[in-house]
């Protein structure tokens, strides 16, 4: 890697500084603790970072990739912890041991950026060994050697869903590239996503860096810590374990909302809540029942259901269900099948697997999937997700079909049911939203408002929910039956497994 540039000063000190920041240039802590003056000054009573930061700092040098790959930091954390401090070093160390570093900063808000963001890196800036090899503005940071002003710079961009393109441009071929989102949680995905293309560049040293408190429970930053765990080094920072907060006031909000309250999971915890406000099925629920154990019994009934795809981008996708056990038997996805393809496969999965009950969404096209498979003889059940509910789910009124069968299976989720572990099926399930009629009834969004959120149709969600369609009890011969659409049949028999 290239030494940083070498700045005229009078006296000829700067080459031993610029042989410093040499030794720094992949290992951040070093420069940290080499570039600020430590238990001098402003920083009187410090002799560093805290230990939470060492490790973030330790983290990035030890796990320093090739060049061409990109080095991506995700860190969700409680309030107070010193976060802004830390984008501050890393933006100065990006810039100072490599020659010609560019970088964005931006945040939630630009208000956030303008009045904590940046002027924490103003500040240190201001305290470090390099403030004078560097120009420190209202909206940039660039190096002051004449000709190196455009290619040699951090800059403060707030982002704009309706104009991304400052951060579709972030290209640095061949030398240093830093992307850095502050408050991430709220930087829409849209932005997250045209980011991405700077990662394209090969030869290229990159790190993008997500910092910020967990306030969301969907969107980019959140996936960070779950689908897309794989490429980020992640880290959850609990703000009792770090030196800065008021300890005392954290006390406060335990004795006043409780220890495992979603603000003290957020706010202090660093953990993400388990629904939001709106969100049906939360996280935490997904991920326990890809854990929980397949439970079944030769007595429970085995039902499958069909949800039929709709348009060009959706898939129909098959899926089955015996008690608590959704795994077991794969659940199928396709794309591009017509009704008539659709409806060979649904026949073929029959004749193999001999389901008690088969439950098809026959709003729209898929009552030509229905009508077809009782054409070849099978007794099919068709389910209209907009018809009315047959009750209340677990005290709660529901709107419609679609709600009362949402309902039943996040039921079924919270009381041990086993799913596979399929980030698709994941993401359809906790990223429904609902809200409430006028009658307080559960209402889910729709599919289309999801896709204005930047999501999928939930077609993996949709399937498993239609196997919560109606009840299916079991007679006597082993043999299943199942209410048509009126009321519960008279059973003992749990039908959800539960």
């Amino acid at each position: 890697m290239a030494r940083a540039r070498t700045l005229s000063i009078p006296g000829g000190a700067d080459q031993e500084v610029a042989d410093l920041m040499a030794s720094c240039a992949h290992d951040p802590l070093r420069f940290t603790l080499a570039a600020f003056p430590w238990g001098e000054g402003e920083l009187a009573g410090h002799d560093g970072p805290d230990a939470w930061q060492r490790d973030i700092l330790a983290d990035i040098r030890d796990g320093r990739l090739d060049l061409g790959a990109a080095m991506r930091v995700a860190v969700a954390s409680g309030h107070g912890i010193g976060k802004s401090a830390l984008v501050a070093w890393l933006v100065l160390w990006a810039l100072a041991t490599r020659e010609d570093a560019r970088g964005v900063v931006t945040a939630n808000t630009d208000s956030q950026l303008k009045t904590k963001t940046w002027p924490e890196i103003a500040k240190w800036h201001r305290l470090s060994l390099v403030r004078h090899w560097f120009v420190h503005t209202a909206t940039a940071l660039y190096a002051a050697d004449a000709g190196h002003e455009q290619t040699w710079r951090i800059d403060a961009v707030p982002w704009s869903k309706s104009n991304p393109a400052a951060f579709a441009g972030l290209h640095n071929q061949g030398k240093r590239l830093l992307l850095v989102f502050d408050e991430a949680s709220e930087i829409d995905d849209l932005i997250w996503e045209v980011a991405e293309g700077a990662l394209t560049d090969s030869d290229t040293d990159i790190l993008w860096l997500a910092f910020g408190n967990p306030t969301r429970n969907s969107g980019r930053f959140r996936e960070c810590f779950g689908r897309l765990r794989h490429r980020w080094a992640t880290r959850q920072i609990d703000s009792r374990s770090a030196r800065m907060p008021n300890k005392a006031l954290i006390d406060q909000w335990v004795e006043d909302y409780g220890e495992d309250s979603d603000f003290i999971r957020v706010r202090v915890k660093g953990m993400f809540p388990r629904a939001g406000s709106m969100q049906l099925i939360g996280f935490d629920v997904a991920e326990r029942a890809a854990k929980a154990e397949a439970l079944a019994t030769q007595f429970d009934p085995l039902v499958m259901a069909v949800d039929v795809a709709r348009f060009g981008d959706d898939m129909s996708v098959i899926c089955f269900r015996r008690g608590r056990d959704a795994r077991t038997l794969a659940a199928e996805k396709h794309r591009g099948l017509d009704t008539m393809q659709l409806a060979a496969r649904a026949a073929a999965l029959i004749a193999s697997h001999c389901p008690d009950a088969v439950f098809i969404d026959e709003t729209g096209v898929g009552g030509g999937v229905v009508d077809r498979l009782r054409q070849l003889g099978h007794a099919v059940i068709g389910v209209q997700f907009g018809a009315r509910p047959d009750g209340a789910v677990d005290g709660e009124l529901v709107a419609n079909k679609r709600a009362e069968m949402w309902c039943r299976m996040r039921q079924w989720l919270k009381s041990g049911g086993a799913i596979p572990d399929d980030a698709e099926l994941a993401g359809d399930l906790t990223g429904v939203e609902y809200g409430y009629t006028i009658h307080n009834a559960i209402l889910l969004e729709k599919k289309d408002d999801m896709k204005k959120r930047g999501l999928a149709s939930p077609d993996a969600g949709d399937a498993l929910a239609l196997t919560f369609a109606y009840p299916v009890a079991q007679q006597e011969g082993g043999h299943a039956r199942f209410a048509g659409g009126r009321g519960v049949v008279p059973s003992e028999f749990d039908p959800f497994g539960i």
